[in-house]
């Protein structure tokens, strides 16, 4: 279908048609604008609450005008108005607003109703928003109080533990993003498993690019009617970032700011130097003298903690300032972020500065609103070798870190010692990356008609990244280099129109909605370039100036990953949504979303994204309305597909060469080039398509609340790499769409305010989900395959075993492991063979299914108590039911590799003479479950009757307060993405415990 085909040239295009529309609807406002001046009638009253008590600060206008006063001390206002038939506007946070028509009266006396706040809330959807009682979806929302607390690094872990099916894992590496999955894995694609955010309107925008402090709502889009008007990008749900925006007649200074101190949580007993020397001496064994070091100048024996030379106190702080105001015409809003979060393993640390600016202007009687906001992010991170955290464990600890010559004790013939000093790893090795990302959007809205208004909006987006690697000439990285260097940068832009109109008419009881939009989008990734070279005369220039490197011929290689390949990829999509409301009582809501793609096979370029959905507020109809215990009842039911074209690229479908090794010719080494990937024409986006229906409820005015889900999403037309045979194809595998996986759940969350007292207040929310995960078929007609095995996670005579099966009927994750039975009489491990009989030289063949890594319940449980200026929150989380496979444990239990390496203090109930105490088994298959209280705040606002400080809280936190667990691991948070999850193998960074001390003060 040629329609995909639009050269980048089309930016220019569409950038002058959404200028020139626009100036065409200013220039019609204009002729339209009603300026004629009318006579002026005075009003005056007092505004109270339901018991009668007067209400400062209410805002009352004139509707349709710029005119309007606020409240005093008493309630009292006073007000002149255009003309004696005027309609007052009243509105006041927490309570319901109100049209009160003036009809000749100079004095009218109002009294507001509360609002039920969970049924008023504003939910952001697809295009528009709406209030949480009108909602027919899936949809949780978190608001700024109640994210997690702690040195957050990525806007992710604001909602680990808050959002019923969404699992949020993350180590202690200040560097590593969190891993985020929305009901479960629905893909076999690595990287593919992450929603689709977007950020003030904006798709597919970077969670990181935004701070922390200046997001105001995340709204978590869940089920299929919700997600599938991103069509194409929605499959795996998308999350709505809601920055902080000015009020209108407002200037308001903020300035939050903490410090943290970091340290580790927990860590793995191994043994010390003389724990060491004691057991090679129980079983008649001893030290080689290299292997055995005394201090200097004595004959004390060194006991070295290389844990706790290569780990620190870390000291994170973070610093936001905004400034936000405006008037009825104009607002505006600025604020900067910077945050400085020192890893706990030295040399490695996070160092980003965050910039946000919005400007708004609405005219014409606020039938026309421009706004324009910029997001700039400039990020340092410092990461140390992955070999660090494994060798802190098992280096020798009887020797010393340096020489007396002050080199650092290393064998770098690998002959003394199986392992590498973690201090030198670290001192001798460096990798930074600095990366940048600018968005900038420009929007137009516009009111054409009553009830029709037209948003158009503009975004740009770059993000620009160096990394930059040095071993120097005593890494035993790069043993023989003299110095090695790597240096690779690359940049990406995206360009965005999202160009629709809104319809919103009531006709009596009858209320319709209607949505018709347009997208183009443009993405050019890969532009950039790295090199590596070799052989530099000193390391004092570290990566600078490779051009002074000597390096042996051929050894410079070129970057060829899919950082530095430019490719262009488009996007072009038509939407459109339907919603219709009858009485506040019956809701129907249909959406279709036609997506184009360049990055999938000419014969699938474009598909088709359906969704409906109804709602039923029961408590609406008459049989409820005599129940006053209750305040809302509605039943969902929807069903939508969406797609997931995550990590696609226009080479994905396409036939493509690469080198594949070298040939000799006239005397010359050439690179031989050869096709590694077949083109596959037919290649399209996996499809998920999602069944869901749920319960919202509202009892005792508010007091509780809550929601149950039940879904069943079913994904289709997974893409993977199948073997084809040589005869057909050129290459030996075809990327294509063949396989399916399911998970069905239940989701539960209730809100109490267990309390509600006049100078003490409990609110209480507690989640919990449960997901079955199953590979329902990997394999059609055409391709076949087995099975996928995953988790190759080597050691020691290991590299060909894996621990993990993709397999039909099991779930991601599903362990495939030695049976484990026990010792024999000489101690040596044994194990179970396939056909039953016992042996102690297991084969691949002898693997057997053995549990997985996909929890059975994820949960979270928040408690605020709330005593006069006195706040204290308790955050407890956790999961049950899911297995992690503690391969450092198994790597570490080397009893027979004493000599050379360190060992754990488990393995002091090993036999010496065991040589299969590591072999990767069920034996350390463990039980994952874990409770944690993961956040305790305690926090004091302090009251000030200056005209120029609203409010000032101080807090403390502590992040990570206790876990309760049977994981004998350094944590039971193991990484749940991919489709390794649950491994913990020779790579965990530490989990830390975070005492953090902060202020907020508003101006």
């Amino acid at each position: 279908m040629n329609k995909f085909y639009f050269s980048s040239q089309l930016l220019n295009f569409y950038v002058k048609v959404f200028c020139a529309f626009t100036c065409m609807v200013i220039c019609i406002c204009l002729l339209s604008h009603d300026a004629h001046a009318q006579g002026k009638f005075s009003v005056q009253g007092k505004i109270t609450d339901e018991k009668k008590q007067p209400l400062p600060g209410v805002s009352v206008s004139e509707a349709g005008t710029k005119t309007g006063v606020v409240t005093d001390v008493d309630g009292l206002y006073k007000l002149e108005v255009s003309s004696s038939n005027a309609t007052l506007h009243i509105a006041f946070l927490g309570y319901d607003s109100k049209d009160v028509v003036v009809g000749g009266q100079h004095t009218i006396h109002i009294s507001l109703a509360p609002q039920l706040r969970q049924l008023n809330d504003v939910v952001i959807t697809g295009y528009g928003k709406t209030s949480k009682k009108n909602v027919v979806g899936s949809i949780s929302s978190v608001s700024a109080g109640e994210f997690t607390q702690g040195v957050i690094s990525s806007p992710s872990m604001l909602l680990q533990g808050k959002v019923p099916g969404l699992t949020v894992t993350k180590s202690g590496n200040p560097n590593q993003s969190p891993t985020v999955i929305l009901r479960g894995p629905s893909t076999l694609r690595s990287g593919a498993q992450e929603p689709f955010y977007v950020i003030d309107g904006v798709p597919g925008a970077p969670i990181d690019l935004v701070a922390p402090d200046d997001i105001a709502t995340i709204d978590v889009l869940k089920d299929g009617a919700s997600t599938a008007i991103y069509g194409a990008r929605a499959a795996n749900g998308v999350i709505m970032v809601t920055t902080r925006r000015p009020k209108t007649d407002q200037l308001r200074i903020a300035y939050n700011a903490y410090v943290g101190i970091e340290k580790v949580a927990k860590r793995l007993e191994v043994l010390t130097g003389d724990e060491l020397r004691k057991y090679l001496a129980d079983n008649g064994q001893v030290l080689a003298p290299a292997n055995n070091d005394t201090v200097p100048g004595t004959q004390k024996l060194v006991n070295t903690d290389w844990q706790n030379e290569v780990q620190r106190t870390g000291v994170s702080q973070n610093h936001n300032l905004s400034v936000m105001g405006g008037s009825k015409a104009t607002t505006y809003g600025f604020s900067v972020n910077y945050l400085d979060n020192p890893g706990i393993i030295k040399g490695s640390a996070l160092n980003r500065m965050s910039i946000r600016a919005n400007v708004g202007q609405r005219a014409f009687n606020d039938r026309l609103r421009l706004d324009f906001s910029v997001f700039n992010s400039s990020t340092k991170q410092d990461n140390v070798p992955d070999a660090v955290l494994y060798n802190m464990l098992n280096y020798l600890p009887t020797v010393a870190v340096t020489r007396p010559d002050g080199s650092f004790t290393e064998d770098f013939a690998g002959n003394i010692r199986g392992s590498n000093n973690p201090v030198a790893l670290i001192a001798n090795n460096k990798d930074q990356t600095k990366s940048s990302r600018f968005l900038a959007t420009g929007l137009a809205e516009v009111k054409i008609l009553p009830g029709l208004t037209y948003t158009a909006s503009l975004t740009t987006q770059r993000e620009q990244f160096n990394r930059n690697v040095y071993y120097n000439s005593l890494s035993v990285l790069a043993k023989g280099n003299g110095g090695k260097a790597n240096r690779i940068a690359w940049a990406n832009t995206r360009n965005i129109i999202e160009s629709y109109f809104n319809y919103d008419k009531t006709v009596g009881k009858h209320n319709f909605k209607v949505l018709a939009g347009y997208s183009w989008q443009e993405d050019r990734s890969g532009d950039g370039f790295g090199v590596t070279t070799q052989g530099f005369g000193s390391d004092a220039l570290s990566w600078n100036n490779l051009a002074l490197s000597n390096p042996p011929a051929g050894t410079v290689v070129f970057d060829n990953s899919a950082q530095t390949t430019l490719t262009t990829l488009r996007l072009i999509s038509y939407y459109g949504r339907i919603n219709y409301q009858y009485a506040d009582k019956y809701y129907v809501q249909a959406s279709l979303r036609n997506d184009g793609s360049s990055a999938f096979g000419k014969n699938n370029r474009w598909g088709y994204f359906p969704a409906a959905s109804v709602g039923w507020r029961i408590s609406q109809e008459s049989f409820l309305k005599t129940v006053r215990a209750l305040d809302d009842l509605k039943l969902r039911v929807s069903y939508g597909i969406s797609g997931n074209s995550l990590g696609f690229d226009p080479l994905t479908a396409q036939l493509q060469y690469s080198t594949v090794g070298r040939y000799y010719d006239n005397g010359q080494l050439i690179n031989a080039i050869a096709p590694v990937q077949n083109a596959n024409p037919d290649l399209k986006w996996e499809r998920t398509a999602m069944f869901n229906v749920g319960v919202d409820f509202t009892l005792l005015k508010g007091r509780l609340s809550g929601a149950i889900d039940y879904y069943d999403k079913q994904t289709s037309d997974l893409i993977w790499n199948y073997p084809v045979s040589t005869t057909q194809y050129i290459a030996t595998t075809l990327l294509a769409n063949v396989g399916k996986v399911s998970n069905k759940g239940v989701e539960i969350v209730l809100n109490a305010d267990v309390i509600r007292g006049k100078n003490f207040t409990w609110r209480t929310t507690v989640n919990a989900s449960h997901n079955t995960n199953k590979i329902s078929s990997l394999a059609n007609d055409q391709f076949t395959l087995k099975d996928i095995p995953t988790a190759i996670l080597g050691g020691k005579g290991q590299s060909g075993n894996w621990s993990q099966k993709v397999l039909e009927g099991q779930p991601i994750g599903t362990f495939t492991l030695f049976h484990y039975l026990g010792k024999d009489k000489d101690g040596i491990s044994t194990y179970q063979k396939a056909d039953g009989t016992v042996t102690t030289s297991p084969s691949t063949a002898d693997l057997m299914v053995a549990g997985s890594a996909q929890p059975k319940v994820t949960y979270g449980w928040s408690n605020t108590f709330l005593y006069k200026g006195f706040d204290l929150t308790i955050f407890i989380r956790g999961v049950s039911g899911n297995k992690i496979l503690n391969a450092t444990l198994a790597a570490i239990n080397t009893p027979t590799d004493a000599k050379m390496t360190n060992i754990s203090k488990f393995t002091l109930g090993e036999s010496y003479n065991d040589k299969n105490s590591f072999l990767i088994s069920d034996r350390f298959l463990e039980n994952g479950s874990y409770l944690r209280m993961d956040n305790l705040t305690l926090g004091y606002t302090f009251k000030t009757k200056s005209q120029y400080i609203q409010s000032i809280r101080v807090y403390g936190n502590v992040n990570n307060v206790f876990t309760i667990t049977n994981y004998r691991g350094i944590d039971p948070e193991i990484d749940l993405g991919g489709l390794t999850p649950g491994i913990d193998v020779r790579n965990y960074y530490p989990k830390t415990r975070s005492f953090i001390f902060g202020v907020n003060a508003t101006f």
